[in-house]
Order: C-alpha cells, then structure tokens, then sequence
C-alpha cells in the first residue's frame, strides 16, 4: 500500500492505492495555510487514520507547489509561504517516523501519467501543467528526472521561442524576468492577452464560450494561446524528443486543445516528422495525488 499526499494551498488531499493502482482510500481537508506546524499536525494525522482504516502501513508521499533546494534542503518557492525555508521532507518523516518522498507537483502529475495513464509504457514522458501557471515534469524508463538543479521539466520560465515583434519584450514575470513562456500561455495570461487587444476582462471558460459562437476576439485570442503552446512544447521536443506530452490543468480542458497544438508543431521542430503523441491526462485533478503515492515505485 502507498500513500499519496497533495499539500496545495487551499486543501491537503489524501489518497491511498493498492500496487495495481486502485484506489483503496481518499479524504481531503482544508489546508491551515498559516501555520506549519498545523500542516505537519494534519498530515500525520491523516496518514494516522488512513492507516487505521486500512489497517496497514504506508510508504508516503507528497507532492506540493515548490521544491526542495538541492542547496539547502529547504522548501523552495511555494505558494503556502509558511513551508519555504523549511526541511519538509525531514519535519515530516519525523513526525510519522519513517522516510517520506517529496517532489513539486508538476513532476508528481507527469508520474502517474506516465505510471499507469496517458504515457503508460512510454519511454520519455513530458507532464505539462497549464492552469493558473505553467509547469512541467519529466519522467524516463518510469523514473521521475528531477535534475541536478531540482528543475527539470519548468519550461515555463524559458523565454517564449520564436517570439513575434509585438511579443516582445513580454509581459513581466514573478521570477523577476520577461517574456517566460508562464506569462503568455497561463489562463490569466490568456485573459489578459484579450484585454490587451481589446476584449473584455472575462476567465477563459467564458473566451472559449464566445470562441464557441464565432466572436473574432476570443477567437483570436485562443489562436494566440494554441500558437504560443505549440511554440513553447516544440522546443521541449527539440531538446527531450518525448514520445508523450501529456496535458493537465483548467487550461487542458478546452475542447480540441490536442489536435490544436499537434497541428502546429511541426512549423518548429527540427525534424521532418513529429512523433510526439499529444494529449490529455487519464486521471485528470488526481494525476498530483496518484503521483506522490507513486514517488514509491511499483513493486517488482
């Protein structure tokens, strides 16, 4: 039995699966975002109870925004700030008194896709997160890169390629740079890019809705997102060449995403085929979940 862990800002959501994957136990709370202490409380003693019920013991995991500084050992850019700066991995093994594994999000999405979804039996796998950010993971032969900097698979603070004369010099990024990948292919970078060529301050269900009747500016709008999506993941595969790009997030959901995106690679990759399968998660909001239970792998 393995336990999954998705400690995200608003929720810390629980999930336990047999070692075919089955889901054998799940229960969420809500996240005490100001103290880490109550964060440690509440996962021990969610991991206490599912044990209990289960009447087993666990290997743990836990997937969360940030990520552990190879420097340091210290949580790294988190948006629950009240984690950053703190040895998570090592409060937390303490705390239930055994090792527990931890991995950014992004990178625990890309592990259950490629562990039994999307990218099952695929040789190289690329994750892509793209919601209210843009993230990515990278898993090999079924083993999750993390990369020697701990920052294998963030695609979405590498400039925009190939980008048009009014992309530049792009839109300020929170990471202190311009012009990030992040901040064109976002859902709230979408939203702004309409308003920025005149349309309304509206979310991108409602872009897509009006897309959905003909109205040229979401239309527009949604040509610029797939453009720029395409142009970001055709470097990815000029660099890694996955046989899988798997996409996740609230922006994944727009009808056709797939075939959008697959059409216009080809303009940009540097080869006379494009065989990187494009599509969407299998296990969709549980893919971060599933995945940190999956930092333990399958048993052989």
């Amino acid at each position: 039995m393995r336990i999954g862990i998705d400690l995200g800002g608003t929720k810390i959501e629980l999930i336990a699966l047999d070692d075919d994957g089955s889901e054998r136990h799940r229960v969420r709370v809500a996240t005490p975002a100001e103290s880490y202490d109550a964060i440690i409380a509440s996962i021990r003693e969610l991991v206490t109870s599912a044990e209990h019920a289960l009447s087993v013991t666990a290997s743990v995991g836990v997937g969360t925004p940030g990520a552990l500084s190879p420097a340091t050992g210290l949580l790294r850019n988190s948006n629950t700030v009240c984690l950053n700066g703190q040895p998570l991995d090592r409060d937390l093994s303490r705390a239930l008194g055994r090792e527990v594994r931890i991995a950014n999000d992004a990178n625990c999405f890309a592990l259950s896709e490629a562990t039994d979804g999307a990218g099952r039996g695929a040789e190289i796998v690329f994750g892509v997160i793209l919601g209210t950010g843009c993230g990515g993971g990278i898993v090999v032969h079924g083993q999750l890169l993390q990369g020697a900097n701990a920052i294998a698979g963030e695609w979405g603070h590498n400039p925009l390629p190939w980008p048009e004369p009014s992309e530049l010099p792009g839109p300020a990024c929170y990471c202190g740079r311009r012009g990030c990948i992040e901040t064109f292919v976002s859902g709230p970078a979408v939203s702004r890019d309409l308003v920025a060529h005149g349309g309304d301050a509206i979310d991108v269900p409602e872009i897509a809705r009006r897309a959905q009747q003909g109205q040229t500016r979401e239309l527009a709008a949604l040509e610029r997102f797939f453009a720029r999506v395409s142009r970001g993941l055709a470097s990815v595969i000029n660099v890694l060449d996955p046989n899988v790009i798997v996409l996740g997030g609230g922006m994944s959901r727009l009808a056709g995403i797939e075939a959008e995106i697959a059409a216009r690679l080809p303009a940009h990759v540097f080869s006379d085929c494009v065989r990187a399968r494009v599509t969407r998660a299998v296990h969709g909001d549980s893919s971060g979940v599933r995945g940190a239970a999956w930092l333990f792998p399958k048993c052989t």
